[in-house]
């Protein structure tokens, strides 16, 4: 008997059956017209050039994605995380000093044209006006303007 060294392949340290597996997984992950667009296009999950052409495509994908989720307050925090890979940590804290130096200006200018006249106190005794129905977990308390 011979002994024969077979070399296996392996993709992103993946083998064959596993790359297959992720792409299966990934997939269900998608919109269904991106699904139906992959199946239109001849993009398939059989033989390692198409398993590894697909993974890639079903990658973009879920990239894609990913942003369109995301609310503008965190596609902002992400540019600004992307934007700070190319920054040294100087320069970075740099600009969050300036950045915290406008909004402290820009709060004390609101504050100049909004005064907070009204005093306001939190009365956490256990008396208040009213009776309610209260419940075990729940805490009453009252407010009072001056």
């Amino acid at each position: 008997m011979t002994d024969r060294k077979i070399k296996k392949t392996i993709f992103n340290g993946m083998s064959y059956r596993d790359t297959q597996r992720i792409n299966s997984k990934n997939r269900n992950k998608l919109k269904q017209e991106d699904i139906h667009w992959l199946k239109t296009e001849g993009y398939k999950n059989v033989g390692w050039n198409n398993v590894i052409i697909l993974y890639h495509k079903i990658k973009d994908f879920l990239d894609k994605c990913q942003f369109e989720d995301l609310t503008l307050e965190e596609l902002f925090l992400e540019a600004e995380r992307i934007g700070n890979k190319y920054l040294t940590t100087q320069e970075i804290q740099e600009t969050n000093h300036k950045l915290s130096k406008e909004v402290n200006e820009i709060a004390e200018e609101i504050d100049k044209q909004f005064p907070d006249t009204e005093i306001e106190f939190i009365d956490f005794s256990n008396r208040t006006k009213k009776t309610y129905r209260k419940q075990n977990n729940q805490k009453s308390y009252r407010t009072i303007k001056y």
